[in-house]
């Protein structure tokens, strides 16, 4: 109900303050689990593409919003619950490992959850090249995953703003991926190297930005 509630509310905000283009809405499956995979250019980029997707998208969260104290402290942790976010504890030993195992349940129970590869948001607006725990997901689960490419959040949150300021951003979501021929190889280290570096062609292509640290592809038998 908080979730609805949310989307009824913020959704009209957003098109109001920020005018997004929101392309490829029918890429995104309309049953069952499905991945987002993102590039990441903003804090606000986990409000844009719940906000612009179909379904709810899940994403994980750093539980210090969780925990704030104050009107303030309320507000965020209303608005990351509203959202579908959850927490997790970053400093944690294995935080990265029950990181993915949080999101396999998501994805076990249908939903859809939101991922970015690139681990951390775009200093300098290149796409830097992905990790392999969206492959792990992706191949365990053995779901769809939707490339996004996201434009323009740069500009309403840089790294380091304080707050968001109106400005036009899109968000677009491309065709689902599938990786039959590497069904059960979730464990395989080139198989998971090879599947992330398709998402990330795929996200490069929707966002048109410049690439940074791929280095040279390498052929995987």
């Amino acid at each position: 109900m908080i979730y609805l509630l949310a989307r009824l509310l913020l959704r009209p905000l957003f098109r109001i303050v920020f005018r997004p283009r929101v392309r490829g809405r029918h890429n995104v499956p309309d049953t069952g689990a499905f991945i987002i995979a993102s590039n990441h250019l903003s804090f606000i980029d986990s409000m844009a593409i719940p906000l612009s997707a179909p379904r709810r998208v899940r994403y994980l969260a750093k539980d210090e919003y969780f925990t704030g104290r104050g009107v303030g402290g309320w507000a965020t942790r209303n608005l990351f619950t509203a959202l579908g976010a959850m927490p997790v504890q970053r400093e944690a030993s294995r935080a990265a490992q029950e990181a993915l195992d949080t999101a396999l349940g998501v994805l076990h129970a249908g939903e859809g959850f939101g991922i970015y590869p690139e681990g951390t948001r775009s200093r300098d607006g290149r796409l830097a090249r992905g990790k392999t725990g969206v492959a792990w997901l992706a191949l365990t689960a053995g779901c769809p995953v939707v490339p996004v490419g996201v434009t323009g959040t740069d500009r309403i949150q840089p790294v380091g703003a304080r707050w968001p300021r109106p400005h036009r951003f899109s968000v677009t979501f491309g065709e689902p991926l599938t990786f039959p021929e590497h069904a059960g190889k979730a464990r395989n280290g080139p198989a998971r190297r090879e599947v992330t570096d398709r998402i990330m062609e795929a996200i490069a292509e929707l966002s048109e930005q410049e690439k940074a640290g791929w280095g040279t592809p390498r052929s995987v038998a």
